[in-house]
């Protein structure tokens, strides 16, 4: 029997690949308020408070998108995706009724709505976009959108 020879698979197929695994964790369809995977190492925990401040509890709004406005006190943005990951640095996960709608890099942002009752909440994790220990999240805003 020939044994087979095996060749490398290329480096940007192995980054693109853990990435794809990466995000495709991030995108489950209920927030997990369970602790991270143990692969992931023990996660820090954040100064940052992340509050929304468009729209408002209780507001309507019309319409197929909503404008959303985060405020975020403690901590910085970032771009880039990285697992050097530090307390102050991070990215922006935005929730529609539990279910993960947008990895933001920004404050603000439109967002595709149904008419009906939503509750909105957003999630400041770290650059590698995994949740800090403990969770930083908004307080969660309800409001109503009509067509």
């Amino acid at each position: 029997m020939t044994p087979r020879r095996y060749r490398s698979l290329p480096p940007r197929l192995i980054v693109g690949c853990a990435i794809a695994l990466l995000l495709a964790a991030c995108g489950g369809n209920q927030p997990s308020l369970a602790a991270p995977s143990p692969t992931l190492g023990p996660r820090p925990a954040s100064p940052a408070k992340v509050e929304i401040v468009q729209p408002t509890a209780s507001s309507t709004v019309t319409g197929t998108s909503v404008h959303i406005v985060l405020k975020l006190t403690g901590a910085t943005i970032v771009s880039q995706t990285t697992t050097d990951i530090r307390p102050d640095q991070g990215h922006l996960h935005l929730y529609v009724n539990n279910v993960l709608v947008s990895m933001n890099y920004g404050l603000e942002q439109d967002i595709r709505v149904q008419p009906g009752t939503i509750d909105l909440k957003a999630e400041f994790v770290a650059s590698d976009h995994a949740p800090f220990n403990p969770r930083v999240w908004s307080t969660d805003v309800i409001f109503t959108v009509r067509s």
